[in-house]
């Protein structure tokens, strides 16, 4: 169990850390959320032993980690661009952290040589052993440094932004195999992100950060259907924005109307996603200005009355059923529509 109470870090005038408190659950994989300088890097990195806090408290299954050399926390980090030694073959890399064990629980050669071994059997780089970094694609050095992190048998895998530096492809292959790789060793992980479909794809629980604060946790399910803030709601996720007004716990949002009990009469902002916007022939609510085909379905840009900008998601055949062309006026239903007060 890994428990986060209080916690603050500034950079000069810069809060990276809020006051963030957090319960990491064993056996879990979790993402940390957000955009560039949210505080997502700087918490991985005090749960590492990497930073130190001003302020709050880290606990690793009951001990305090402020007390625990980085050696002695059982933390495998996975860094980015992979930080790698180039001057070291693959099997030097993967039994790096071994080496530098000390006391009675430092393995001999042999014990490292077979650890190494089955390290890259696990992560499918059997027969590799003797190349050298500048000789692999990058997929394979990420896995070079993922095989690194668990020679030590981590309590805690930490991954920071692990697939950022590779193509679109291999990201996805390669995020499918940590999915594996994490439930066949019953790890606890925790892994950096600003790419929502990752966090949505990946993880069990999403911690999404904001401002060195934990705007929301859930699973990506309930992350995405029931965003707790506007700034949830646009950040994971498609979302269009839309002025509101609420007045006796109804808000007048452009041409519809939602239930807003508890929000108090006057401003307010609302949000509906592209993909709940169903298309109505021969209304009057909007005009196509622009379509786009994306694989089986189709983007429209819509002009909604006061020159609203907002987008559409449709499945080809009800666009080809509709024979909608741009420019032509259309209806609009909202299926759902989320409503927040004003900020």
């Amino acid at each position: 169990m890994i428990d986060i109470s209080n916690l603050s870090k500034r950079f000069g005038a810069f809060a990276a850390l809020d006051d963030v408190s957090l319960r990491i659950t064993p056996g879990k994989l979790v993402a940390l959320l957000g955009p560039s300088g949210s505080g997502k890097t700087t918490l991985l990195r005090i749960l590492a032993g990497l930073d130190h806090a001003d302020g709050g408290a880290v606990q690793l299954n009951g001990l305090d980690a402020g007390t625990l050399k980085t050696r002695d926390r059982r933390v495998g980090f996975v860094f980015q661009h992979y930080a790698l030694f180039r001057h070291m073959s693959v099997a030097d890399n993967v039994a790096f952290g071994l080496k530098v064990k000390k006391g009675p629980d430092k393995p001999n050669k042999a014990q490292i040589a077979e650890t190494v071994g089955q390290l890259l059997d696990l992560v499918q780089l059997t027969g590799l052993a003797g190349r050298y970094p500048q000789q692999l694609s990058g997929g394979q050095r990420q896995r070079v440094a993922l095989a690194r992190a668990l020679a030590v048998e981590p309590r805690l895998l930490l991954l920071d932004e692990p697939f950022g530096a590779l193509d679109a492809q291999v990201r996805k292959d390669l995020r499918r195999w940590l999915r594996r790789l994490h439930d066949d060793m019953g790890l606890t992980s925790v892994f950096v992100t600003h790419d929502q479909e990752e966090a949505l794809e990946l993880a069990d629980e999403v911690v999404v950060m904001n401002k060195g604060r934990v705007e929301q946790v859930g699973s990506p399910a309930d992350i995405y259907d029931n965003p707790a803030t506007p700034f949830v709601f646009q950040f994971l996720g498609n979302a269009n924005r839309l002025d509101a007004v609420v007045r006796g716990g109804r808000a007048l949002v452009g041409p519809w109307t939602a239930d807003a009990p508890d929000i108090a009469d006057g401003p307010a902002v609302a949000f509906v996603r592209p993909h709940d916007l169903d298309v109505v022939p021969g209304g009057d609510h909007a005009i196509i200005r622009h379509q786009v085909v994306l694989g089986p379905t189709v983007r429209l840009d819509l002009v909604l009355d006061d020159d609203i900008t907002a987008e559409a998601i449709i499945d080809r055949e009800s666009h080809a059923r509709l024979n909608l062309r741009t420019g032509d006026r259309i209806g609009l239903q909202a299926r759902r529509i989320a409503v927040f007060a004003a900020p």
